[in-house]
């Protein structure tokens, strides 16, 4: 999702405003997917009792779960200031105060990406 915002590079608030729209619309469609994705996972493991026994299958739920409450933990207080400046500025030049907050949005959603690589490494590779 960072990808929307940085590297459209918006140079004003207005495009800002826009990409984060859109980053908006495309964490609704992710939140439906993580969902599908964590309920056909759960439900491959009952149809394979055995994986609830395997440490890639149970480390991939416990990382799975751990991103999922980065989202109310980590990210929302993060992104709310964002929001806030977004919505009560009013001039067209994007503020400093921008960039302080969202480098630490996106630092918390870097390592999110870095979880759900290794999740997809796990189910992969199967290393243990």
């Amino acid at each position: 999702m960072t990808f929307v915002v940085t590297h459209s590079k918006p140079s004003n608030m207005t495009e800002l405003r826009h990409a984060f729209k859109i980053r908006n619309l495309l964490h609704i469609l992710t939140m439906i997917g993580g969902s599908l994705l964590l309920l056909t996972g759960i439900g491959m493991g009952f149809l394979h009792n055995y994986w609830f026994t395997q440490g890639w299958y149970i480390t991939s739920l416990i990382l799975f779960l751990i991103a999922l409450a980065f989202g109310p933990y980590l990210l929302k207080p993060r992104s709310v200031p964002i929001k806030k400046l977004l919505s009560a500025y009013t001039g067209e030049k994007i503020p400093k105060e921008y960039y302080q907050l969202s480098k630490k949005l996106f630092h918390v959603e870097h390592v999110e990406n870095i979880i759900f690589i290794i999740i997809i490494a796990l189910m992969i590779l199967k290393p243990f």
